[in-house]
């Protein structure tokens, strides 16, 4: 554990020295339209380089956002369905879970947290550890820490082409109290997708939990998720998504989950400068025979910045 932890660190400190050396100062500071033309994302090498002494650190940093998301399609970050975008913000998500057994869990936080883009193209995910509460007279306590670093593979925005292709990779760590989580670490590959046409547009992603021990007991997923949205009046953003999972060894070995989830994000209605807010709200639906949760109620709330 020591040495993951030491491996992370180091990995997060070079990608943010790596963001510093390619930051460019001249571009927009925010994104809720992409550019024009190519041309609006190129600045003299010598006006550069007096905005980055005038700038800093941080006014560097906030360009070379900019400019990475100018890159990409601007929809917004689906309620369940990780978008394959690379987005800035703050999120925290709370999730009320009816289980068959007759237990309701409360979630606060669902693994959300802080999402930064430290480089071009990157973009990390250090989830804050949810907090559950198991009803009626079950011990609660906080689930299991992970992260999630995203690595954009190809994307155009809505000028040309308007498609995006990413790579994850997530862990998760058994931090969890009172068997809030896995007694093991477990590692995700996913490749996300999407593409957009008009005021619609679909994004997804295919990938596979792997436990690193317990492989009977834990099991793997096979997750495939899908989110259909259309833009109404800039800001209203009505989706449903299609939520599959294939559970190959432990509990649930054998069995497929499908979930429709209807849903309506509204955002980004900005506040100050580059920091807006996000609000979004939805109903997770079993459609199969095997479900252990049924009639999920999500709120979403995020700060983008």
């Amino acid at each position: 554990m020591r040495y993951r932890s030491a491996a992370l660190a180091s990995l997060l400190a070079v990608l943010c020295m790596h963001s510093v050396a390619r930051a460019q100062s001249a571009t927009d500071p925010t994104t809720s339209a992409p550019p024009q033309s190519n041309t609006t994302l190129q600045t003299p090498t010598s006006t550069t380089g007096q905005t980055s002494q005038d700038g800093g650190f941080f006014h560097d940093w906030f360009a070379m956002v900019s400019e990475t998301q100018s890159e990409q399609p601007h929809w917004i970050t689906p309620l369940a369905t990780v978008t394959p975008r690379l987005e800035q913000e703050f999120r925290y998500d709370i999730q009320y879970q009816p289980h068959n057994s007759g237990l309701v869990t409360d979630n606060y936080g669902v693994s959300k947290g802080l999402e930064i883009i430290p480089a071009r193209n990157v973009e990390v995910i250090l989830a804050i550890p949810p907090y559950v509460v198991n009803n009626p007279d079950s011990r609660d306590g906080f689930g299991d820490w992970q992260f999630l670093v995203k690595y954009r593979l190809a994307a155009q925005n809505e000028e040309h082409g308007n498609y995006i292709v990413t790579a994850f990779f997530q862990m998760s760590f058994p931090t969890g109290e009172h068997q809030q989580g896995e007694p093991k670490p477990v590692i995700t590959p996913t490749l996300a997708y999407g593409k957009g046409l008009g005021h619609f547009d679909v994004q997804g992603t295919f990938g596979i939990s792997l436990p690193l021990g317990d492989e009977n007991a834990i099991g793997r997923n096979l997750a495939w998720n899908n989110a259909f949205q259309y833009k109404i009046f800039k800001r209203f953003w009505p989706e449903t998504e299609v939520n599959f999972t294939h559970y190959f060894q432990g509990e649930h070995n054998g069995n497929t989950v499908v979930y429709l989830t209807p849903g309506l994000v509204l955002g980004r209605f900005k506040l100050h400068d580059r920091l807006a807010f996000t609000i979004g709200g939805g109903y997770e639906i079993a459609v199969t025979s095997f479900h252990p949760t049924n009639h999920i109620s999500i709120l979403s709330i995020r700060f983008p910045f």
